[in-house]
């Protein structure tokens, strides 16, 4: 089937290569607008599954175990998809080099969306038994080896297209899709959480949010090969070196510096999950507090993540990337010292946790994107771009969630703020290491 859609995909390319063979001028927002489209459609499935393993998965594919270890158990099969993502960068590279950026595209996200709707049929522990958790695994590893060839290429494209003075402004513009894409999820699960029974929820409830990431798979398949489908693109694609190279090959030449760019962004990754996932599972587990009123207050902290996105490219331009890179880990590893304590703090505790949380990770995370690509030769750039946003998920956010709440309740909340400042340590020394090695050369 996937050999199929890959040769339809040489058609869709080809006739959206007719349709678009006109004279215009390729603009910097019209490429922000096929990033913002594709990062949120990929940030919804993110969020969708991530709110399923703390609300449903425990009790649908692990009723055996305690309310607490099914949703570290959870947390494990949600890690799976980092770990396979820079699997599936290795294997759609190979695709696009061979076939084209709009196969490698149409594959990935046709994958990625019979993962989702795999999960959205998935039967519970109770009808099959172990298959429903193997199932799982399975779907979540497919996510992840889709994620990793969903890359596009258009961020760096956008980050080389637009004028040196306003690249801050340009490198937030993909992070939006993050917030955005929480949002979303966020609303429609607290609207299904807050008007459905426990039952009716656990039954059929949690699946419509899994059909939506479906719907929204398939627009932004359609958006986004629109872009890298047409001429103007296809040259700019290769004027600017930005076609697939050899992953093997990419590493040698450019290990050190993807290593330096994976962990550069480490505290906003970590900070992440620490105000999305792990506080929805320590309020769910540990408060009586109801699940929608929650997930409204993430909604709501996600505005403000929204505004410091925006805020960030202001100030990017102005004091430097990597200056508010550095600052925003240091202001994690502040905020990392007492914030966790105050999800035990009652209603004003969580969102004043929450909104603080938010707007740091907005003004570290809406820089975070590409933050030392300028280290990457032109030829290794565009893979070594996806390898670096690979491996900065896997080692920032990819355990986090179960990292931070087996320390939680086994050392207290304290604990989950030391795996924080652990990622804004690691961030300030690459930023300096990077720093050192510019000066350098």
């Amino acid at each position: 089937m996937a050999a199929e859609q890959a040769l339809n995909s040489e058609h869709i390319e080809r006739d959206a290569r007719r349709v678009n063979a006109r004279d215009h001028k390729v603009s910097p927002s019209e490429i922000a607008i096929g990033v913002i489209i594709g990062r949120t459609s990929e940030f919804f499935d993110f969020f969708v599954f991530a709110i399923a393993s703390v609300l449903v998965f425990p009790a649908l594919v692990f009723p055996f175990a305690d309310p607490l270890r099914g949703t570290l158990y959870s947390f494990a099969v949600f890690a799976l998809a980092f770990i396979a993502r820079p699997i599936g960068s290795l294997i759609f590279m190979a695709i696009d080099r061979n076939h084209g950026r709009g196969t490698k595209l149409t594959v990935a996200l046709f994958l990625l969306g019979v993962s989702t709707v795999g999960v959205a049929f998935l039967p519970s522990y109770d009808d099959v038994g172990w298959w429903s958790i193997l199932l799982l695994c399975i779907f979540r590893i497919g996510q992840g080896l889709a994620l990793g060839g969903a890359w596009d290429g258009l961020a760096s494209l956008l980050a080389l297209n637009v004028p040196e003075n306003r690249r801050g402004w340009y490198a937030m513009v993909p992070q939006l899709g993050a917030p955005i894409g929480m949002i979303v999820a966020s609303a429609l699960f607290a609207y299904f959480v807050g008007t459905l029974s426990a039952g009716d929820f656990l039954s059929w409830g949690w699946r419509y949010p899994f059909f939506v990431a479906f719907a929204i798979n398939v627009v932004a398949l359609f958006a986004r090969l629109r872009i890298v489908s047409t001429p103007d693109y296809a040259h700019l694609f290769e004027s600017r070196d930005l076609q697939p190279a050899p992953v093997l090959s990419t590493v040698r030449q450019e290990g050190r510096n993807i290593i330096i760019g994976a962990f550069a962004p480490l505290a906003s990754f970590a900070l992440f999950h620490m105000v999305t996932v792990f506080p929805l599972s320590w309020i769910f587990l540990f408060t009586r507090e109801v699940p929608s009123r929650f997930l409204l207050i993430e909604t709501v902290a996600g505005v403000f993540g929204v505004g410091a996105i925006i805020a960030s490219g202001y100030l990017a331009d102005r004091f430097g990337r990597r200056a508010l890179l550095g600052a925003g880990a240091a202001a994690i590893a502040v905020f990392s010292g007492f914030a966790p304590q105050m999800l035990d703090s009652g209603n004003l505790g969580e969102i004043t946790y929450m909104i603080v949380g938010f707007v740091l990770l907005g003004l570290s995370f809406g820089q975070s994107s590409g933050a030392v690509a300028s280290n990457f030769s032109g030829n290794a750039r565009y893979t070594s771009s996806a390898l670096t946003s690979d491996l900065a998920w896997l080692f920032g956010a990819g355990f986090a969630p179960l990292a931070a709440l087996f320390l939680a309740t086994n050392f207290g909340l304290l604990a989950a703020g030391g795996y924080l400042l652990s990622g804004a340590v690691l961030t300030l020394v690459a930023l300096v290491i990077n720093e050192e090695l510019v000066r350098k050369n």
